[in-house]
């Protein structure tokens, strides 16, 4: 049997028989995708306990209520939304249609997918108990024990993420930098809800931005991100050290570009005993030597191992942009990014040795 396509072209067309699902799983299994790779590294039991612990006594309900999905396939779902950037109601249409995205689920065309509001519902409930912060501490423990990252050094760096940008008025926006609610929003609930008051702009390189900034200490080793801090985006990377360090860094040389220069971090590192290898400044009647600007050379080839989280982040999951208001929310949103690229770089790192 045949019919023609939209090109006008004679394509055959088989009849559909009980086979034909299997047939086409067959012939995806052929073709790995970024989610396939996950699967094979990433031990998704890890995270059940941290999952049961937070979630598990709120869903005591009434017998005849309707069951909750698995809490770890509601969490791989997560993860699959952030890796591609995807909005709740395109998240539960993708799952619908890709056969790939069944695959990495571990569902099948007969299985019922959570519509977009239980995914929204999923993860308000894990932001509200502060579980991403936990998933992440969890798999940087694993990888420690595991062997994976070392002491060879961390790099601190900072980027921005664009959070939906408010249409407010001058007097509005003047209130919310006061740590004020602008005159009326309280009364209209609704709206107050969907104003984010923790956001802010600022400028860099004459580019104006609006949301928050992903703060990361990343590993020099592997690449991956160790650990992180989010604040709104006028906070200057260096305010957010003393939440990257700690006495793990003890010994260890830190690598960062000259935002970082100043005694105050200067005496963090010192405290803390950890080697300052940041990039040297220049001032006004006071150029560098040429011995420093050589130092500067070393330390940016190990620096720049540093940006490749932010790379990846903006390239293969498409986008450092959120769709959330708040900065809970931004938290949430920002460390699932970093947990997401965690996991892809660890498997990448796996699958060399695989």
């Amino acid at each position: 049997m045949s019919k023609k396509n939209h090109y006008g072209t004679k394509i055959k067309k088989k009849d559909r028989g009980l086979f034909e699902y299997q047939e086409r799983m067959a012939k995806l299994n052929g073709i790995k995708t970024p989610m396939d790779k996950l699967n094979l590294f990433v031990e998704w039991e890890n995270f059940r306990e941290v999952l049961n612990e937070a979630l598990t006594p709120k869903e005591q309900k009434a017998p005849g209520g309707a069951p909750h999905y698995d809490y770890v396939f509601m969490f791989k779902i997560l993860v699959y939304q952030r890796y591609y950037n995807l909005s709740d109601e395109r998240t539960e249409f993708v799952i619908n249609d890709s056969l790939s995205a069944q695959r990495f689920l571990g569902i099948t065309l007969s299985d019922q997918v959570p519509d977009a509001r239980k995914i929204w519902e999923f993860r308000e409930r894990l932001t509200n108990a502060g579980v991403f912060e936990k998933l992440f501490e969890l798999f940087d423990r694993n990888l420690a024990k595991a062997g994976v990252v070392g002491k060879a050094g961390v790099i601190v760096d900072a980027s921005f993420v664009e959070s939906p940008k408010q249409r407010n008025t001058r007097e509005e926006n003047k209130a919310i930098k006061d740590g004020e609610i602008p005159d009326g929003w309280e009364e209209n609930p609704s709206k107050l809800a969907q104003k984010d008051r923790d956001a802010r702009w600022t400028t860099k390189n004459k580019e104006r931005h609006h949301g928050y900034k992903n703060h990361v200490k990343v590993d020099v080793k592997t690449k991956m991100v160790k650990s992180y801090h989010v604040t709104s985006a006028n906070v200057h990377d260096s305010q957010a050290i003393e939440e990257l360090v700690n006495e793990d860094d003890a010994g260890i040389p830190l690598y960062a570009d000259s935002a970082y220069v100043g005694p105050a971090v200067a005496d963090v590192l010192l405290k803390l005993g950890i080697e300052n290898k940041i990039h040297e400044k220049g001032y006004r009647n006071k150029p560098l030597t040429k011995e420093q600007k050589e130092k500067n050379r070393e330390k940016s080839r190990v620096r720049a191992r540093g940006e490749h989280p932010f790379a990846f982040m903006e390239n293969s999951m498409d986008g450092m942009e959120i769709r959330t208001v708040g900065i809970n929310r931004a938290r949430a949103q920002i460390g699932m990014q970093n947990l997401v690229y965690n996991f892809a770089r660890y498997a990448l790192l796996m699958s060399r040795f695989a």
